[in-house]
């Protein structure tokens, strides 16, 4: 369960709708990402991996305070995210309450507290490499992401090979792809 809210809202356009229209389009919920109040909106997803992916993309833009909740959710579900209830969605809320203190604006909260610090713990150290990553090592990640190799995505970008690889190593893309299946790991046993 995700509550995101939007940062400096009053002082900034409404991000919320464009948000939702790529986060709705791009990943598998439960219950779909929907605008609950004002600029703030919720998610249920089921699969840790995609928490991790939505969270990432979120801090990428340093525009969100975002809250994880793990646990159960009352069942049967509900036709919308607003309407959902239990313990993920008392732990979101609890969460980002408290992102809007904390480095990196994220804040998770579980059944199980030890691992929803550990999933916090890891979520944020994920969030603070991709907000600060560069314009330039994000060129690198996306072509080598994508699967090309470092040589093509350096002839692709008019730069040599080892500049790719220095990109990549700068924006701590090898530690990122470790770090995730981690604290996906973290939200499960977070989720009791």
């Amino acid at each position: 369960m995700l509550t995101v809210d939007q940062r400096a809202s009053r002082r900034s356009p409404d991000r919320v709708p464009e948000v939702l229209r790529r986060l709705n389009g791009a990943v598998p919920t439960v219950l779909g990402f929907e605008r609950t109040a004002g600029d703030e909106f919720q998610g249920v997803l089921a699969d840790p991996d995609a928490v991790v992916e939505v969270v990432l993309e979120l801090a990428r833009s340093g525009d969100w305070s975002i809250g994880v909740g793990a646990g159960p959710v009352q069942t049967p579900l509900p036709q919308s995210t607003r309407a959902g209830a239990g313990a993920a969605f008392l732990s979101a809320r609890r969460a980002v309450d408290a992102a809007k203190r904390r480095p990196g604006r994220l804040a998770v909260r579980g059944a199980v507290p030890a691992d929803a610090g550990d999933a916090q713990a890891v979520l944020t150290a994920l969030a603070v490499i991709v907000e600060r990553r560069s314009d330039q090592a994000w060129e690198a990640i996306a072509l080598v992401g994508a699967g090309q190799t470092q040589a093509e995505a350096a002839g692709q970008l008019g730069i040599s090979r080892q500049a790719v690889g220095q990109r990549l190593a700068a924006g701590l893309w090898d530690l990122e792809r470790e770090l995730r299946p981690t604290a996906a790991r973290c939200l499960t046993r977070a989720a009791g």
